[in-house]
């Protein structure tokens, strides 16, 4: 388990992220169109997998505003910004925004943040996803990591960028 604090408040996730040099865990993720696009999907190409608790939220919805401005700017990389949230909310979210850099999905199962060990355990966020960035290669291969301790807190965008490059 690991510890994040949600304004200075103590709470626990399920586990932890993948480690570096791992496999990522497979997964199934709703799109807005309401179809499935799993890991296998994205073979080939780098990943920033952009994970929060939900994009209506002003630190959530900034980060997808980041990476969209930032992923049209890298070679061969998806950013798949992932919550709890229903497509609906992603598309609406994506659509009043203007979004179209990035792949917006739901984790309505909550399969995803159990396999990647970020669900929230305990507290006003339980069972959503604590604030993360994880990192693959073409293969799927983690390559780096981010738990963000305090959850009103942005992801340290440059270091995600920097490890696709």
């Amino acid at each position: 388990m690991a510890t994040i604090t949600l304004k200075g408040n103590p709470f626990q996730t399920n586990g932890e992220l993948p480690k570096v040099g791992t496999k990522a865990p497979n997964f199934s993720l709703r799109t807005v169109e309401l179809g499935t696009t799993s890991l296998a999907d994205f073979s080939g190409s780098k990943v920033i997998l952009n994970i929060f608790p939900s994009v209506d939220t002003g630190t959530c919805a900034t980060s997808v505003r980041t990476f969209n401005k930032s992923a049209s700017e890298l070679n061969n990389t998806k950013v798949i910004c992932v919550s709890r949230d229903l497509p609906f909310a992603h598309a609406r979210f994506c659509g009043a925004e203007g979004i179209d850099n990035v792949i917006s999905v739901s984790d309505i199962s909550g399969d995803f943040s159990t396999a990647y060990g970020l669900k929230i355990t305990e507290g006003p966020l339980a069972d959503l996803s604590s604030r993360s960035i994880v990192v693959l290669d073409e293969n799927g291969t983690v390559l780096y990591t981010e738990q963000v301790s305090e959850t009103v807190d942005e992801p340290n965008y440059k270091a995600a960028i920097n490890a696709v490059k």
